[in-house]
């Protein structure tokens, strides 16, 4: 059965509507990822069914005791406390069931010192009770659940002792994230989990919410992070919301052949409309009552028509880096670098290559030294050790994530003018409107911009630079999905070279083609994407040799072997086209079943939720054997 259940609610403020009739369920261990524009309705969603937030119309079901916990996007934790002790207060509860042990062990020795055997085993009794139900709650091992928390969200057994209000607003995020897994809800609400973690913390995880018993509900711009987890999609778009029952890869197929559909069934409507029109224009003036009719009888069923909206697509635009010039082959050569700060040494012997044309992302754990290093490169922090070897006619071009070369008193107009005052008004205007800066957006102060907006204007920017060497320093951490893979686009575009500090792996799979490994010890060199870095990092040392020369014998029965296996290629994608259909069937079932259960009448028959949810459960569990088998033969 749901443990949730949302029908028909819909959001507004004032005139604008955030949402309207939107229905959903969630199953208990459901993972679903909630996506969307920004200023989609995400986290408004979020704070209504937290409770924060009160709907304008609609019905919230909730299961009976259903624990839900929150973490939001922005937090900004204030305590006396230290990291650990701020976490201990989760478990308060086991702090004083372990104070009440005490008082009674003491009581236990006092009253077998007096001789009295009723009240000895009254008090026996009741600190045998206490102690199992301590032990169960694992009394015992709260502490070590504690520590193993922190350090899986990234903080090491130094920062245990720190402060909170010492904190960076990073590492505040991350506490509560800690302290939220720690209180194990039946249903986590996750705004952006992933913001200010790395790619350990962020593996770590993605292993804790697997196994997590309840249900999740994530909204994320990590597109990896979301084919690691979830199992659902619910796209929120153009006011209303569209369930995918699958993971955030399959969700953009299926999205973009449901919109050429879309666009199809758009256009086709518009032939019919025109033809229509022109009916009834033409007899209108062929006068006469009985063409009046007709055409009157026309124009009503015209106008019961539901009209396609032509907002089919979202708004993405299409950029481009262009170099001004074309750099020699070797870009960037760093030689034997070393960088201390105090005793602290942070950078140790680190040597490697960047030549024309490689897109390399360098990646490692927070505090590692990977910004450190860019602004060692860019020469505006000075090395102990080493050098620095810039290319003939490289034009480097910097991408800082604190954005702090933007002016944050200017306007936008202002900001990209003062820096290009070769280009006029009207050229000024095309380049913001292909950055969604529209009308009078573009005299807004840079102060005012949310986090995606400033991104927005430092690529610009960037882009008329005309840089042939980009070095980005977390370029995806403030842009929405979209956002994202319109710059994507434009790096696998674009003729220069590109080196980019990122935690975003589904963008490092799909950007790069070499990975900078920052660690203690230097630098690892990986030729390949994120998913290559994978692959070698979980390969065994040692591999068998093989063997040079082989005998006709053996040659044969290689080819024999080949056959074989090109037969077996045949049949595997003949059963992949047929589960698909099943596939595909067994999911129109349950979206109408869940079509049914999310109908406010259905919740006065008890009986038939029940059966539904049986029925609803029996072609779940059958898809998720359909999935099963798909999956190992993908």
């Amino acid at each position: 059965m749901p443990i949730l259940s949302c029908s028909n609610l819909m959001k507004s403020y004032v005139v604008d509507t955030i949402f309207e009739n939107i229905s959903f369920n969630v199953e208990e261990g459901d993972k679903i990822g909630v996506i969307g524009l920004n200023g989609a309705g995400k986290t408004t969603l979020f704070n209504i069914l937290s409770g924060e937030l009160n709907k304008d119309s609609g019905e919230i079901y909730v299961q009976r005791d259903l624990k839900i916990g929150y973490l939001k996007q922005h937090v900004n934790i204030t305590s006396d406390n230290t990291v650990f002790q701020e976490c201990l207060e989760v478990f308060q509860y086991l702090i004083d069931m372990e104070e009440n042990l005490r008082v009674l062990e003491q009581k236990i020795s006092i009253e077998g010192n007096k001789g009295d055997s009723n009240i000895l085993n009254s008090l026996m009794d009741e600190y045998g009770s206490l102690s199992e139900e301590f032990s169960n709650l694992n009394g015992y091992g709260y502490k070590s659940e504690i520590k193993g928390i922190l350090k899986g969200v990234g903080f090491s057994d130094d920062d245990m002792d720190k402060d909170v209000n010492i904190l960076s607003g990073g590492q505040k995020s991350r506490l509560s994230l800690a302290k939220l897994l720690l209180t194990k809800p039946n249903l986590l609400l996750l705004d952006e989990p992933t913001n200010h973690l790395d790619i350990d913390a962020i593996s770590w995880l993605e292993r804790f919410l697997k196994e997590y018993r309840g249900a999740t509900l994530i909204i994320s711009h990590d597109r990896y992070f979301l084919d690691n987890i979830v199992n659902r999609i619910f796209h929120l778009e153009n006011k209303n919301l569209t369930i995918y029952n699958t993971n955030y890869t399959k969700f953009m197929t299926q999205r973009k052949r449901d919109l050429d559909l879309l666009k199809k069934k758009y256009e086709d409507q518009q032939k019919e409309i025109k033809r229509q029109e022109e009916i009834i224009t033409r007899f209108m003036n062929y006068g006469g009552s009985r063409y009046i009719k007709q055409a009157q009888s026309r124009q009503k069923l015209l106008d019961k028509m539901k009209v396609i909206n032509k907002q089919i697509t979202s708004k993405k635009t299409r950029i481009r880096f262009e170099p001004k010039i074309k750099s020699g082959r070797d870009v960037l050569r760093v030689e034997e670098i070393k960088k201390s700060f105090g005793n602290f040494e942070l950078l140790n012997d680190i040597n490697f290559n960047i030549y024309r044309g490689e897109r390399v992302g360098l990646i490692g754990p927070n505090g590692i030294g990977k910004t450190t290093l860019f602004k060692i490169i860019l020469g505006t922090l000075s090395r102990d050790n080493g050098n620095i070897v810039i290319g003939h006619h490289v034009v480097p071009g910097y991408f800082d994530q604190e954005m702090t070369k933007l002016n944050f008193d200017k306007t936008i107009i202002d900001e990209i003018w003062d820096e290009n005052p070769s280009l006029d008004y009207f050229d000024i205007r095309t380049i913001l409107s292909q950055f969604l800066f529209i009308g009078d957006d573009i005299f807004k102060e840079i102060n005012d911009l949310s986090g995606g907006e400033k991104a927005r204007v430092a690529l610009i920017k960037l882009i008329l630079s005309q840089a042939n060497f980009l070095l980005m320093d977390e370029p995806t951490n403030h842009l929405d999905i979209d956002s994202k893979e319109v710059l994507e686009d434009a790096l696998l575009d674009y003729e220069g070279t590109l080196f980019v500090i990122s935690h975003d792996r589904y963008f490092l799979n799909r950007v790069t083609n070499k990975i900078l490994e920052l660690t203690e010890e230097g630098i690892n060199e990986f030729l390949g994407n994120y998913d290559y870095y994978l692959e070698k990092k979980n390969e065994t040392f040692y591999e068998e040799d093989e063997e040079n020369n082989k005998t006709k014998t053996q040659i044969k029965l290689e080819r024999k072997k080949e056959k074989e296996i090109i037969a077996e290629e045949r049949n595997r994608k003949k059963k992949i086209s047929e589960l698909e259909g099943k596939i595909a069937e067994s999911e129109k079932e349950l979206k109408n079943i869940d079509n049914e259960l999310c109908k406010p009448e259905i919740y006065e028959d008890h009986e038939k939720i029940v059966e539904l949810s049986r029925i609803r459960e029996d072609i779940e569990n059958n898809l998720n054997r359909l999935y099963e088998d798909w999956m190992k033969l993908t």
